[in-house]
């Protein structure tokens, strides 16, 4: 599908976070895209693709008037009973404009559950403050016109400069030990195929759950001393911390909506695709 840059704007909230801001460097060559920011204001300032915007601050609905997004990607952060409140209002605006909206959440939807993997239908459950969160913004969208919303599930995003990374490497700079959690089975992606998979829902208008991990799964203390070794020659210390006595899942897999097979991915991607140098 060709792509045409001037009937699709698309305004990302928190595009200045290490995930909003990769999705706008994929983006914006293709769709008239903006973004948003609240901190490092040196940066995005001068941009005139970026507004500020303080969830807990500034009124969302008056930035959207301004933009008249087709598309609007949800990656803020910040304070929850602002984030819902600001969900609240951009639900209200896409329930009365021509706007589709994608909300990023994560895998602690599902924390509550240790012994499967889960999957797009399941149901939610959450023992985390976050993961109640997400829920919470999740069941706003699902009361949406289908058409209208997109929900993407993350499991944990690693690559080159990703903040795990960095303070992994941090860590080992340091000789500071490091935490694995050698029961616990999750699944992975990076965030080069996180943002191919979202310009392709955009460009071919799906709608629904997807869960945009690894198709497979890997022990948490496993991957992570693979990633270590791939960052160089290191003598790490490793802290094992036990969170129960069998393994304990906590992985979104895609089952009822899959992606092209050249989207897939696997765990053992997201190690090979940087050198993590």
């Amino acid at each position: 599908m060709k792509e045409n840059k001037s009937k699709n704007k698309i305004l990302i909230l928190g595009a200045s976070g290490f995930i909003g801001n990769a999705i706008y460097k994929e983006l914006y060559a293709f769709y008239d895209t903006y973004g948003t920011y609240c901190t490092n204001e040196k940066g995005f300032k001068d941009n005139g693709q970026f507004f500020y915007y303080n969830v807990e601050e500034t009124d969302i609905y008056e930035l959207l008037e301004i933009v008249k997004p087709d598309y609007i990607i949800s990656a803020i952060r910040g304070n929850f009973a602002a984030q819902v409140l600001a969900h609240q209002h951009i639900i209200e605006y896409v329930t009365t404009h021509k706007t589709r909206l994608l909300f990023l959440s994560s895998a602690n939807v599902f924390d509550a559950y240790s012994k499967y993997p889960s999957y797009e239908l399941d149901k939610t459950l959450s023992l985390s403050i976050y993961g109640r969160l997400k829920i919470k913004i999740e069941n706003m969208l699902l009361r949406l016109p289908k058409s209208k919303a997109i929900i993407v599930r993350l499991p944990m995003v690693f690559g080159n400069n990703t903040p795990r990374i960095k303070e992994i490497k941090t860590l080992l700079h340091n000789k500071e030990p490091i935490e694995v959690f050698p029961n616990l089975v999750f699944n992975v992606t990076h965030i080069d195929k996180l943002t191919q998979q979202l310009h392709y829902i955009i460009n071919h208008n799906k709608t629904g759950i997807f869960h945009l991990g690894s198709e497979d799964l890997v022990h948490h203390e496993d991957f992570i001393k693979e990633i270590i070794s791939k960052i160089g020659l290191y003598n790490p210390v490793y802290k094992r911390v036990f969170t129960s006595n069998e393994d304990r899942y906590l992985a979104v897999l895609p089952k009822s909506n899959k992606l092209p097979k050249h989207l897939r991915t696997a765990y053992q991607d997201t190690i090979d695709h940087h050198l993590f140098s």
